[in-house]
């Protein structure tokens, strides 16, 4: 009877995983010969690490990466060019620690965006907050939260994320309004939090993609500094 209210105490304070453990432990003769501390030990770890599981998993629903990728996965033969230890170093995330920026640039087909959600997802294994967008339902989602006006709000859950993925950053020429909505989403980040972006076009050529040369030196600015390039 004590064991079950314990298994019960456990429950009731949202220690499911130590729960089940005791309950492992307790039909199982293996655990018989061991410690009371260290049969603790064993159910604080599990409790922990089905915590960091689940937090994991919150994270990587929340991202919605479009690509189920990692890191370990990415294929250097096929991909030519890319710098396996760059990626390995990136991989390891001290670049968002220090919320610097990245920057993933190539033809359609050359496995930008498999590369970017590769990197975030790191990053979430890592503890960090993400997000995918894609730059044209970024600037959508920035309109009609404008019409209804919702627009701080969502700029300011975006402002939260530790790593903000935009892909396919000006596959399109960018709308004065687009660039002024753009340089405030950088800006709330700048400092703060990182950002990925990929883009066909040259880092070279997107300032001219971006119409308005004033807003376009602002946006670069915060975006180049400290930036890692692929």
């Amino acid at each position: 009877m004590l064991n079950n209210q314990t298994v019960e105490g456990l429950q009731s304070l949202k220690l499911s995983a130590m729960a089940s453990g005791l309950i492992s432990q307790r039909q199982s003769a293996q655990y018989q010969t061991l410690g009371f501390e260290e049969r603790l030990g064993m159910l604080v770890d599990q409790e922990i690490t089905a915590r960091e599981n689940r937090r994991l998993e919150r994270l990587l629903r929340y991202a919605k990466l479009r690509h189920d990728a990692v890191v370990e996965d990415i294929d250097f033969h096929h991909h030519r060019g890319l710098d396996r230890s760059q990626i390995l170093s990136l991989a390891q995330a001290s670049w968002i620690h220090h919320h610097h920026n990245l920057s993933v640039v190539g033809p359609t087909g050359s496995g930008k965006t498999y590369i970017a959600c590769a990197l975030a997802r790191a990053g979430i294994r890592k503890g960090y907050s993400a997000l995918y967008l894609r730059a044209p339902r970024m600037f959508e989602a920035l309109e009609l939260s404008r019409l209804d006006g919702r627009l701080a709000s969502l700029m300011a859950s975006w402002a939260r994320i530790e790593i903000l993925v935009i892909d396919d950053f000006l596959i399109r020429p960018l709308s004065p309004d687009q660039a002024g909505d753009l340089l405030e989403v950088i800006e709330d980040r700048a400092g703060l939090h990182s950002t990925i972006i990929t883009s066909q076009l040259p880092i070279s050529s997107w300032h001219e993609a971006m119409g308005d040369p004033t807003l376009g030196d602002a946006i670069l600015d915060r975006i180049t500094q400290n930036l890692h390039r692929i």
